[in-house]
């Protein structure tokens, strides 16, 4: 518990600070409440004082009221984004304290992003309740949930491998930097739908793209303009000008009618874009050293290294003047008079000519920073990890004080193992509840997390770049009408393909052909095993069969025997869940089922 005092002593810490700026800040919109009030107070008897007076006294006063009030709105409002913002950073810290403790199964688990028939990935728990995904993931927006799961999923390279350790050691220790990118986030995630609204709009043919319609804009307003002012000092009769206004009206309708579906296809996607830019500007402002983000860092500018925050909030601002038309009155007004659906899709226009090449990239480079961020807040939580070695020969596996990263610290044992070379299997043997299944899964996950660039559950761990592959959990499909025997198989038959295509695979073996009698069982399991000697594969097997621990006899350099035993003591069981080498000697079975009554002396 002492390695995670200091992660938890930090978010308490950002709790109380947090707190403390919330409480600051509501004070300060108690007082703004109360400035509002008495500017409208004195608004109305400052009018009231000078009705009698010159007009244009009168509306200056209005018009320096209704300033001073929008202004002291306007902090109102800051005030109010920043406390909101700081609430989402106490709930952060306060579920970063949670998860240190243990309680992380009510978050986000990704089952969803899961992959049917996938190597490892339900064997390991990768996905779903007490997983993998629920355990790591800080994402916000759906492509970096998507781009997680395939980190997960599938192992990347070396070199990609170590550019993401440098990322997460950077990023580990900016703290405030990954939540306040977090908590950006948070406030309206950016979809995959609304990345696609988008990009569809981007490959469409641009509406009004001549000259001609920018000629237009200028033009239709003075001509608008020009006759209201002849209508307001009399040159035109109210027939004339209604009649030109009726002509104004039907012309800017046709053009806004042209408009509607580009303005559909845009349609409620502001707060989206406010979020990606404010996650971009985060990720402009912040330095960076490591190669990983610095790449991203660059590769978000646009072609004239004009900064992407900029360039999204400049879409954001023609949105939300495109959404007036949302408001029945000025909608009229405005186009009827200024042509203002023209002007917009015009500013629509220029900007996707100047920054379809760049979007997709934006989306991707939120994808990859939200990613290794959350890596990075892993890492932060666990400092007496270690950052694994990635050899470059096939196969090396080697790991001191190994453990399962999802098992508490105080609950915890964590084991030494090595596997090296190619035609090696470990075989291991031992009792019920001894601890086979878990040292299997601690061997998969934390390989899992070495090939993604994360810290591992170990003081030490060098692996190799492998395909990970496993057969152990296997549950029958009523659907496919699939009993669980032909599950595994089906699961052994993916296996051995891959084993025959002489791929870098490293295989995760639980009780082989547990559906089938014990005969068939033990003769199918030593074929098994034999033939992934032949094709020089690597696999790490557990099995209550010790009778299959005896292949080591005839292939003394291939296979090595380890086991997890347990000590009787007046018929009580205690297990140490230590790995230990040979062939284990001490079965549970016969008392296990002696405790539940079962008469084992009968005849």
């Amino acid at each position: 518990m002492n390695e995670q005092r200091a992660p938890i002593q930090t978010y308490e810490l950002n709790v109380s600070e947090y707190e403390r700026q919330v409480l600051v800040l509501k004070r300060k919109r108690s007082v703004i409440a109360w400035i509002r009030l008495l500017i409208a107070l004195l608004a109305i008897i400052v009018i009231k004082l000078i009705w009698h007076t010159e007009l244009w006294i009168i509306i200056c006063s209005i018009v320096a009221a209704i300033a001073c009030f929008l202004y002291v709105v306007s902090i109102d409002t800051d005030a109010k984004e920043k406390m909101q913002n700081l609430e989402r950073l106490i709930a952060i810290n306060k579920e970063e304290i949670d998860i240190l403790n243990g309680d992380f199964l009510g978050r986000e688990d990704g089952r969803q992003l899961e992959i049917p028939h996938h190597p490892y990935a339900q064997d390991l728990d990768i996905f779903g309740t007490a997983s993998l995904y629920q355990y790591i993931s800080r994402c916000t927006a759906a492509q970096s949930k998507q781009l997680l799961a395939n980190a997960l999923l599938q192992p990347a390279g070396k070199e990609n491998i170590l550019l993401k350790q440098d990322a997460v050691k950077e990023l580990a220790a900016k703290i405030n930097w990954r939540q306040q990118l977090q908590s950006s986030g948070m406030e309206k995630p950016v979809t995959i739908a609304t990345e696609t609204k988008i990009k569809n709009w981007l490959q469409a043919p641009p509406v009004f793209n001549s000259k001609f319609w920018k000629w237009l804009g200028y033009i239709f307003p003075v001509i608008s303009l020009t006759t209201i002012f002849l209508y307001l000092n009399d040159n035109i009769t109210p027939q004339v000008f209604y009649l030109l206004a009726f002509c104004f009206l039907i012309f800017a309708f046709s053009l806004s009618k042209k408009i509607h579906t580009t303005w559909l296809l845009l349609s409620k996607i502001v707060p989206e874009v406010d979020t990606l830019y404010r996650q971009l500007d985060s990720i402009e402002r912040e330095d960076f050293k490591s190669d990983f983000i610095t790449t991203i860092k660059k590769d978000i500018q646009s072609n004239d290294l004009q900064q992407a925050s900029k360039e999204i909030l400049l879409l954001k601002n023609i949105l939300n003047r495109f959404d007036v038309r949302l408001n029945v009155f000025a909608f009229y007004i405005l186009n009827t008079f200024l042509l203002w659906d023209l002007w917009q899709i015009l500013s629509l226009n220029e900007w996707k000519k100047k920054n379809e090449l760049s979007v997709p990239q934006w989306f991707k480079a939120i994808a990859e920073t939200e990613v290794v961020s959350s890596i990075a807040a892993l890492a932060f939580n666990q400092p007496a990890w270690c950052y694994p070695i990635i050899a470059d020969e096939h196969f090396t596996l080697q790991a001191t004080t190994l453990g399962h990263p999802l098992i508490a610290d105080n609950k915890r044992v964590n084991n030494n193992y090595a596997l090296n070379g190619t035609g090696k299997v470990s075989i291991i043997t031992g009792s019920n509840m001894g601890g086979k299944s878990t040292f299997l899964r601690s061997i998969g996950v934390n390989t899992v997390l070495a090939l993604m660039g994360s810290p591992v559950c170990a003081s030490s761990f060098t692996i190799s770049p492998v395909l990970l592959m496993s057969s152990m959990r296997i549950a029958d499909n009523l659907a496919e009408s699939t009993s669980t025997f032909y599950a595994e198989l089906k699961k052994l038959k993916s296996i051995i393909e891959a084993v025959n295509r002489n791929e870098k695979v490293f295989i995760l073996l639980d009780e082989i052909l547990r559906g089938t009698n014990s005969l068939d069982r033990h003769t199918g399991s030593k074929a098994l095993i034999k033939q992934l000697i032949q094709h020089n594969a690597v696999a790490v097997a557990a099995t209550h069969d010790v009778e299959l621990a005896k292949l080591e006899t005839d292939f003394p350099f291939a296979i090595s025997n380890y086991h997890f035993d347990v000590q009787v003591e007046n018929e009580e069981l205690y297990f140490d869940y230590k790995l230990k080498e040979g062939i284990c000697t001490s079965l549970n079975a016969s008392i296990l089922m002696k405790k539940i009554g079962i008469e084992l002396s009968g005849g």
